[in-house]
């Protein structure tokens, strides 16, 4: 394992739901969905959570930027919930990072599974990594972190209560997941045979590769090449359902956030934008009207 991957480990390793894997009782967080639905959807993103320096700059930012109020987390150490007309939508985890660390502020998605353990021994076996492994919580579920043959880090959930049913997700909401990589068509094989999605080859044009990941008549995610400029790692990146993207991006940019990718139209009409939020946390915005379908790709 790399130093920076050791790095990636030690960060998630206490930071699944805000707390260290070695700790005698895990923090409650609440159930994914109350009434439970004990529908699973493998494959669905149905949580995210951002590792941070600072927990209260972080709830400034996005309690002003959508709306989001917070509440601790009994148990957990610098652990809050984020909170969008009182349902939790995404969970913020301060961990310092000392002078000299390579550690970077990020938002880290969970894909639902059936059977936590299955998951990661599939993962593992098709040359993925364990980064923080399997724990179970209280009314939440099992989780792990993990990274692909690529690199990119994310989640797998097993909601004890089941997913949340598929539904067009408010202003303020996440609503969509990009994987950047430096290989699309074997990041789309390993996903697949993890989480058994269909596979799109949605490209507009040569060159301009896009591959879209669904199941249950739902499109869940996409893959795109990362720019070749080299200078960055194989990651995902979570969107959040925007009613129009220019007022939110100006917003954003008076809290703090720097644009990392300027507002541009999607190939639906709809414009899209990228920022990193005053931690350096990158979070993307979408624009999504009411009358297109919620299963419809980006």
């Amino acid at each position: 394992m790399t130093s920076r991957c050791r790095l990636l480990a030690f960060t998630l390793s206490v930071a699944i739901f805000g707390t260290s894997t070695v700790a005698a009782t895990p923090p409650h967080v609440p159930p994914l969905t109350e009434p439970a639905t004990h529908r699973e959807i493998p494959g669905k993103m149905i949580w995210a959570n951002l590792v941070t320096p600072d927990l209260k700059a972080a709830e400034r930012f996005y309690g002003g930027l959508f709306g989001w109020t917070f509440q601790d987390v009994a148990g957990a150490h610098a652990y809050a919930l984020a909170l969008l007309q009182g349902m939790p939508v995404a969970g913020i985890a301060q961990r310092t990072i000392a002078p000299g660390e390579q550690r970077q502020p990020a938002w880290h998605i969970f894909l639902s599974v059936r059977d936590a353990g299955t998951a990661v021994s599939a993962a593992t076996a098709r040359g993925g990594r364990l980064l923080a492994p399997l724990r179970d919580y209280p009314d939440r579920g099992r989780a792990a972190v993990l990274a692909d043959p690529q690199g990119a880090v994310f989640g797998i959930l097993q909601s004890q209560s089941g997913d949340p049913v598929d539904a067009l997700a408010p202003p303020g909401a996440f609503i969509w997941s990009t994987l950047l990589t430096s290989d699309p068509n074997a990041g789309a094989a390993f996903y697949q045979d993890l989480f058994g999605y269909q596979v799109f080859d949605a490209s507009a044009r040569p060159g301009m590769q896009h591959l879209v990941l669904a199941s249950a008549d739902y499109a869940r995610a996409s893959l795109n090449p990362l720019p070749a400029d080299g200078r960055r790692h194989p990651h995902w990146l979570a969107f959040v359902r925007v009613r129009q993207v220019a007022p939110v991006l100006q917003q954003a940019q008076s809290l703090g956030a720097r644009v990392l990718v300027p507002a541009h139209m999607d190939r639906h009409g709809g414009e899209i934008a990228v920022i990193a939020d005053p931690s350096g946390a990158p979070i993307g915005l979408l624009e999504w009207s009411e009358t297109r379908s919620p299963g419809e790709s980006p």
